[in-house]
Order: C-alpha cells, then sequence, then structure tokens
C-alpha cells in the first residue's frame, strides 16, 4: 500500500514560532519595567529605612530636654528659701546672696582663680524642710573645728544640738553679709558641740550668728572637645562632681534684678526686720563692724551720705521703679563687695538684686552620622549629608523667678 501522503493543518507552523520564546526587544522592555517598579518601591523604603533610625534620636533628645528643663527650673524656683523657725525668720538674700554666677564650692572654685562671673555656670543655696535651724552659742575663732549652738524652740524636744547629724551640710551666716558652708563630721552630744574639717571660715563669727542646714548646688556646662564630653553636670559644693546629661552643646543664664536700688524700710535697731527692701541691714550710725573693712555704719549695699548724715544705697539705679533690667557680666563683677572686699567668700552686692533667671539650654544626636555641618541647625559639624536622615539640635529658652529673691515685692 502506498504511503498516506502528509496531511498540512493551517496554523501549525505559526505556533511552533511563537513557541521559540521572547525577543530581545521584549527582554529590554521587561527589565526596564521592573528595574521602574524596584526603583519605585526602593524610593519609598528609603526615608522609612531613614526614619527608623533618625526616630529614636529624636525621641531621646526630648527626653533629655524635659529632663534637664525639669531640673534646672526646680533647683532655681527654690533659690533663697531661708530660716522659717528660731531668731532669724527669713529668706537668705536678707542676708547673703543666695545664688551666684559661678561655680563656688571646695574643689575647683572659680572665685579661687579670680573669676566672678561665667554665663554657664550658676551656684543656688536653699534651707530645706529642717528642724536644724538655730545660732551658735560661743564666739568662733578663725579657723574652727567645732560649733556650739543653742537648743531654741523650733529645734526637736530634748535634743540640745537641734537635730544636726553627721554628713549634713551647713551654713552659717550674720548681718554683715558674710556666709560659710562646713559638713558636719561628728556629732558629740555629751560635749554639746558639732565637728568638722576642711572648711575653714573666711572670718569669725559672733555669738548669734544663725546656723542652718542647707541645700546647695552648682550647675555647670562641661566642655571637654578632646573626649568629646559635653554635659550638664552637678556639683554639690563638697567634693562630688555628677553628669546629668550627655550631648549638651549649649547652656546659658542670663539675670535680671529690681532697677532700683534698696532703701531702709525700718530702723536697723528695731528687734524684728525686715529692714531693707533687699540685701543685708548696714550697721547703726557710728557702729564700726570689726570684721569688715566698711565705715561705721557702712556696708556693702548702705552707706552714710555727708551731707544729710543718713543711710543711703550705694548701689545705683537702673531703671524706673518696678521694672527689671538685665544684669550684665560687668556689673555683677565691679562691686561693692559683699560682705567686703577682703572676704574669701565675697559677692557683688548687684547680686542682692536679682529677681528673674533667663535659661537657655540645647542638646544634641550624639551620632555623628546624624549631624550635618555646623550652622545654625548644628552647633557641632557631624559627618552625615543625607537630608532625610539628619537630627538638628533641639533646644528650650525659658525664664525662673524664685519665690524666695521674690518676697514682698
Amino acid at each position: 500500500m502506498p504511503p498516506t501522503p502528509t496531511r498540512f493543518v493551517p496554523g501549525a507552523r505559526r505556533r511552533l514560532h511563537g513557541e521559540t520564546g521572547f525577543t530581545l526587544i521584549e527582554m529590554l522592555v521587561s527589565m526596564g519595567i521592573m528595574l521602574a517598579v524596584l526603583g519605585g518601591v526602593f524610593s519609598v523604603f528609603n526615608p522609612a529605612q531613614g526614619a527608623f533610625q533618625t526616630q529614636p534620636e529624636f525621641s531621646d533628645m526630648q527626653q533629655r530636654l524635659r529632663v534637664g528643663n525639669d531640673r534646672l527650673y526646680n533647683g532655681l524656683i527654690v533659690a533663697g528659701a531661708g530660716i522659717y523657725s528660731g531668731s532669724a525668720v527669713g529668706a537668705l538674700g536678707n542676708f547673703f546672696a543666695p545664688i551666684l554666677p559661678y561655680r563656688a564650692g571646695r574643689i575647683n572654685s572659680d572665685p579661687a582663680r579670680g573669676v566672678y562671673f561665667r554665663n554657664d555656670a550658676i551656684t543656688i543655696f536653699h534651707v530645706p524642710t529642717t528642724a536644724s535651724q538655730c545660732t551658735i552659742r560661743d564666739k568662733m575663732p578663725q579657723p574652727s573645728s567645732e560649733v556650739k549652738v543653742n537648743a531654741e524652740p523650733g529645734c526637736p524636744v530634748g535634743d540640745e544640738l537641734c537635730g544636726f547629724e553627721e554628713g549634713m551640710r551647713v551654713v552659717i551666716f550674720d548681718n554683715t553679709g558674710s556666709y560659710d558652708l562646713f559638713t558636719v563630721t561628728q556629732v558629740q552630744r555629751a560635749a554639746l558641740h558639732l565637728q568638722h574639717n576642711r572648711d575653714d571660715f573666711s572670718k569669725p563669727y559672733d555669738v548669734g550668728a544663725v546656723i542652718s542646714q542647707v541645700n546647695t548646688d552648682t550647675y555647670y556646662w562641661l566642655q571637654n572637645a578632646a573626649t568629646n564630653t559635653f554635659q550638664l553636670m552637678h556639683y554639690d559644693n563638697a567634693d562630688t562632681d555628677t553628669p546629668l546629661i550627655d550631648d549638651v552643646v549649649g547652656l546659658r543664664f542670663e539675670y535680671l534684678g529690681d532697677a532700683t536700688p534698696p532703701v531702709l524700710r525700718a530702723p536697723v535697731t528695731d528687734p524684728v526686720g525686715p529692714w531693707t527692701s533687699y540685701g543685708p541691714k548696714p550697721p547703726a550710725l557710728g557702729v564700726d563692724v570689726a570684721s569688715d573693712s566698711w565705715p561705721a555704719g557702712e556696708n556693702c549695699t548702705f552707706r552714710v551720705d555727708a551731707a544729710s548724715g543718713t543711710q543711703v544705697s550705694r548701689l545705683a539705679t537702673l531703671g524706673p521703679p518696678g521694672s527689671l533690667a538685665p544684669l550684665t557680666a560687668a556689673q555683677l563683677t565691679d562691686g561693692p563687695w559683699c560682705p567686703d572686699a577682703t572676704n574669701l567668700n565675697r559677692y557683688d552686692a548687684d547680686l542682692h538684686r536679682l529677681r528673674q533667671i533667663r535659661v537657655s539650654f540645647r542638646v544634641q544626636t550624639g551620632v555623628a552620622l546624624l549631624r550635618g555641618p555646623a550652622g545654625v541647625l548644628f552647633s557641632r559639624a557631624g559627618v552625615g549629608r543625607d537630608a532625610s536622615r539628619l537630627v538638628p539640635d533641639q533646644a528650650v529658652q525659658f525664664d525662673v523667678t524664685p519665690r524666695n529673691v521674690n518676697l514682698g515685692r
């Protein structure tokens, strides 16, 4: 039988041809589409990755800013709180300046190297809630290693040493503008005295000088570019410095004070004050205080007018009554000095004017990759160049009006 002839089926050739694969043009087009899609995906993913890296830093900076703000505000608002029992009731500012624009204390004291103003440091004193407030019983020589106190009505019942304890930080002061700090190292109840050491007084104190437990705080900005250390620090005015906030790139204190000088409100011979609108009262006319260098009847804030024979302020008028005036570095370092220019703990008399403190506080991210070039946004330059991954510095400015330096105003 002859072989059956092959039958031609229309379209078969076309099916075989279509199964040979994509052309080069089709491949290039598809790859271009795929790359475009992937590019869109990564363009969305990249900012998300940047946000994932920067958001924790933003949160950390906000937290450090809040903690620093709270610590400084709460510390400054109580400055000047004074004695509230015993024979010398009143704010500390009636006796000595409770706010100093520098680091004061036993270690690395600014006055020890002739510095009496820094815009990045502040020292404050206040009397806490305590029963340890009384007067000294015997004259205290200079130097002294012990203190004898009077048990007064505000002292704990049956405690002739008025609740003073070992390790307690204590201030002693009088009407001359003098003050001294020391730490109680031993309480000898049988001998009725407090022992102390390493705290030489700036002057001898007479019977009746006030003694009280006190809280002392210095806040300052530590800058050390060599070790990349920029911190808000706290110093207890004795032996301990403590870092509070890291990566602080700005700390500034500005001061506003009473524009008018102090005036006498009552005769200085009256047993109960307040005798002046602010600052320590002068001695009575004709009375010479042996522990200072002022003429009779005068002190760091008052002088005797030669024409009238009355006591008038030696401080200048800085503006209209009731207003606040900026207190510059020059005004706070040119005297007159309290208690006088020879005292180891001297301070400018214009510090008694102080009524308000303006605080500027700035922090940065500690990651150099998230900081750009130094300028408006960054106090210290970093190495970051991707704008989506930069974390600018954050800053806050606030005013504090310590209630105890504004009493009666």
